[in-house]
């Protein structure tokens, strides 16, 4: 019990040292304003002298300001979320680490949330938003609740979303960016044809969600452009991760005439796909050619490394960070801005 006790007195003991703006001040030899000044930098209120003392004593002291605190004076978190909707996929820890870095160079704190893809999360993650968790967000949707989305912007929470091109979004202030990736779709597409590959597959991802639409659009119009048919037996969904790019490839190397190239809406599926067709004892791209989209790290690491459509995530994350802090400062105008993204073809071994 006496040990107990010492414990408790000790912890009590501990948070009554903790040093306030007051002892800064008081070892500092000014007022307690000053000693605010400094922390929130409004250097024309305060000598350098005098500043340089104040922080000579915070870095003697240990005073570490209250963040909760500062919040509530400024009504601003200092904090940015950013929205994905798979975490374990590589691609979105590549656009969180372009966020991360602009974030940093903002003096901004970055939160991560994942949906995975599921509507009733995406709404809970702008919910949350609006429970002042953060100032901005940068999101990766999968569905978009528009009402939830003009919550969140009336509340005065900046948006950038990268999704396609919604004028409705757009009137509420939300920025966009498009990332072309049924331009990239089309792109692989084109490659394969002219590779002369005519009988060409599709694993195309979750029905319904923006990746496989824009994507399968794009598929359908590079086949339309040189002619082909677009035969829905070649196109397979999958739950955008390897179990389910190996599954469909099953799938399609079952079909009495199989295709001859197949294009996967992301990496992760192509990289299943891959497997599955060398365990079938067919060789890439001998038998059967094979084009991702999103340029992972693993891509350029299989064997053989994989063809697929760069969308280089981690300048992505850069340029929608960029855009949130400009209307965060002030600099944007009422209604969203929308920049385009390109992507670009990466030719290695396996088509």
């Amino acid at each position: 019990m006496q040990i107990a006790g010492s414990a408790v007195s000790a912890d009590r003991s501990n948070r009554r040292k903790r040093p306030t703006q007051a002892d800064v001040a008081r070892q500092a030899g000014v007022s307690q304003a000053m000693v605010s000044y400094v922390l929130n930098d409004k250097a024309e209120e305060v000598s350098a002298e005098t500043r340089e003392r104040i922080l000579a004593v915070i870095d003697d002291l240990g005073y570490v300001l209250d963040g909760a605190a500062r919040s509530l004076r400024t009504r601003k978190t200092q904090t940015i979320a950013c929205i994905i909707p798979d975490i374990t996929n590589p691609f979105y820890p590549a656009l969180e680490r372009g966020i991360q870095r602009s974030a940093e160079a903002e003096g901004y704190d970055l939160i991560v949330s994942n949906t995975d893809g599921v509507a009733g999360m995406e709404s809970h993650a702008l919910r949350s938003l609006r429970g002042g968790r953060a100032d901005g967000a940068v999101m990766v949707p999968f569905h978009v609740d528009r009402e939830r989305v003009r919550e969140v912007t009336s509340a005065g929470i900046a948006l950038t979303m990268l999704y396609p091109p919604d004028v409705a979004l757009l009137e509420l202030g939300v920025d966009m960016i498009e990332v072309d990736t049924g331009e990239g779709a089309r792109m692989a597409v084109d490659y394969l044809i002219a590779k002369g590959h005519q009988r060409i597959g599709m694993i195309a991802g979750i029905a319904n969600t923006p990746p496989r639409e824009y994507r399968l659009a794009g598929y359908r119009q590079a086949l339309q452009s040189h002619g082909l048919p677009a035969d829905d037996l070649l196109i397979r969904g999958a739950d955008y991760q390897e179990a389910g790019g190996h599954e469909a490839m099953v799938e399609l190397l079952r079909l009495a005439e199989r295709p001859t190239a197949v294009f996967a809406a992301n990496d992760l599926m192509a990289l299943g796909a891959m497997m599955a067709i060398r365990e079938a004892g067919l060789r890439i791209p001998d038998d059967i050619a094979i084009v991702g989209l999103d340029d992972i790290p693993a891509a350029r690491l299989v064997h053989p490394p994989l063809t697929t459509v760069a969308q280089f995530p981690d300048r992505l994350g850069q340029l929608a960070a960029e855009l949130l802090f400009s209307r965060l400062r002030g600099e944007a105008p009422d209604s969203g801005r929308l920049l385009r993204h390109a992507c670009e073809l990466i030719v290695r071994d396996s088509a």
